[in-house]
């Protein structure tokens, strides 16, 4: 794919709240209603098969907290914390295990937070014990990791390596020291130039670089610094999310509220600066809202091949893999429901403490559902439908059962963001920007544009 040239009336047109569609329907619709007797039915039901499993473990703590964070998260600087949220997770391992399958191998394993780089060495070697000691891993693990590049030692990063994490992503933001100082996180390139060789050292197979563009102080032209950085270092991956100002949800950024936001007519230049840049000589490919990834990088070869999955951790090459989660907050996902833990630490560890599965929210998926959610991912991952093999693979008619869905993509069609024909549909490449709205179209779940409670789609 050539440079792709960004068209800002026609991002300023579609840029509404929407999902991003990392489950269907989405976590909004998660209900407390949902109780774990009637939830444990489904695990057991889902343990009768060998599916793959895809493992994710939350480490919520961060020493400080940067201010345009909407991560659960908890602020400390009381390292004994993570000893005593290890025992905790032990805890709900060895609880879940009971109900799964031990034929079942993982074949994903992912840390996020927070900062699982708030661990010291010791306890991720404990960590990965335990993770070890319960599930049973394929050859060719995919293991990845966030990486907090501020506070870390290359033993860290041993440590990860010895428990069989082969990818990392590290946390850059931007890299203009006068946007650090605003969103308080102050992080020099040589930094993280130096946790990026240690990566690379110790045989990292891949290297994400987390970027974020509508900070405070960012203009078109410092964001091309960073830029200009970000590519000589040559990440693998690249996730270059939109600032969303949330601060009913996440009170601290209120403060951002007083520095000097990029007005939006200036983020929607950083957004087409950033698309343009990274998709130019074929740098990158664009696989859609917020990520990209070198031409020869699996997660672009898996798009090319429409193997293409996509779940809470974003994009993922590895389809058809159930989602065991662990920690606080963190939300599992199998075909037949959602659930996710409690979001509050103290809770969770009560749960825990009483015996008890330290469930929220969740949600049991109709068979509706489950043909709406692999049409969403199919438009998500794959950039087209196929009507015919989309009736064989759902057991319907497809262009009958979607005929209003399917009409309600002309719009897209007029601005050239979709083709259409008899048989199919493709997203075209400027389309890419806009899955998120083309996604929408086959969404009956969707409140009224003034009462959705999610980013806006660009």
């Amino acid at each position: 794919m050539s440079m792709l040239k960004v068209d800002l009336d026609l991002v300023q047109k579609y840029n509404v709240a929407g999902p991003r569609y990392t489950s269907y329907p989405p976590a909004t619709k998660f209900t407390e209603a949902l109780k774990w007797p009637e939830l444990a039915e489904r695990i057991l039901d889902n343990n009768r098969t060998e599916r793959e499993l895809s493992l994710y473990f939350h480490i919520p703590f961060c020493e400080t907290l940067c201010w345009y964070c909407g991560c659960t998260t908890v602020i400390t600087l009381n390292h004994n914390q993570g000893s005593t949220y290890i025992n905790y997770l032990e805890k709900e391992v060895a609880q879940m295990s009971t109900l799964l399958n031990p034929r079942r191998k993982a074949v994903q394993l992912h840390w996020g937070g927070g900062s699982p780089t708030f661990l010291s060495p010791d306890e991720i070697r404990r960590l990965g014990e335990i993770i070890h000691r319960h599930f049973t891993f394929s050859d060719d693990l995919e293991a990845g990791v966030e990486i907090d590049p501020r506070r870390l030692t290359r033993d860290h990063i041993v440590a990860l390596r010895e428990i069989g994490f082969n990818r990392a992503s590290l946390g850059v933001q931007d890299f203009d020291p006068g946007v650090q100082e605003a969103v308080h996180r102050i992080q020099p390139r040589e930094m993280t130039e130096q946790v990026l060789g240690w990566v690379r050292e110790l045989g990292f197979a891949s290297i994400n670089f987390d970027l974020i563009y509508g900070l405070p102080h960012q203009t078109v032209e410092s964001f091309n610094r960073t830029l200009d950085s970000v590519l000589s270092l040559q990440p693998d991956r690249l996730a270059v999310f939109s600032y969303a100002h949330v601060p009913w949800v996440k009170p601290a950024q209120k403060i951002l509220e007083h520095k000097v936001l990029p007005p939006p007519e200036v983020k929607l230049q950083l957004l087409k600066m950033v698309i343009e840049r990274l998709t130019e000589n074929n740098r990158y490919v664009y696989i859609g809202m917020d990520h990209f990834a070198r031409p020869g990088d699996e997660l672009a070869v898996a798009q090319s091949r429409k193997k293409l999955q996509r779940n809470f951790q974003g994009y993922s090459t590895r389809a058809g893999a159930d989602i065991y989660s662990f920690g606080m907050s963190s939300i599992s996902q199998i075909p037949e429901a959602y659930w996710q833990n409690e979001k509050d630490l103290v809770k969770y560890y009560a749960a825990l403490d009483s015996g008890q599965v330290p469930l929220v929210r969740g949600y049991l998926v109709t068979e509706e559902d489950k043909l709406r959610r692999e049409t969403i991912m199919r438009v998500m991952c794959d950039l087209s439908l196929d009507y015919a093999a989309m009736s064989q693979r759902l057991g319907i008619n497809f262009a009958s059962h979607f005929e209003r869905e399917l009409e309600s993509l002309a719009p897209f069609e007029t601005d050239g963001l979709v083709h259409r024909s008899p048989s199919g549909m493709e997203v075209t490449n400027m389309g890419r920007l806009f899955i998120r709205n083309i996604a929408m179209s086959f969404d009956n779940t969707l409140a009224p544009i003034s009462e959705r409670k999610h980013s806006r789609t660009i």
